[in-house]
């Protein structure tokens, strides 16, 4: 099935996707998507050496706080 996941915080939307759920794994995959992205957004706003080893490490955890995580299904 298709589910659009979203993240949001203080109900601002941080991340938004579509995926393709059929199974633990496929659902695990979105979940760790949502890793990826928040990621891959601290290492672009990174401002010094010190911040993008920061962002390269496992330090996605801070940014998750407060997040709330929704799946929605878009067909039936």
């Amino acid at each position: 099935m298709k589910l659009k996941l979203t993240a949001t915080r203080s109900n601002v939307s941080i991340y938004e996707g579509i995926y393709d759920v059929s199974d633990a794994k496929s659902f695990g995959d979105a979940c760790a998507d949502v890793w990826l992205k928040l990621a891959q957004r601290s290492a672009a706003s990174a401002s010094s050496i010190g911040a993008l080893y920061e962002a390269l490490g496992d330090h996605v955890l801070p940014d998750l706080r407060a997040v709330q995580i929704r799946f929605d299904q878009l067909d039936p």
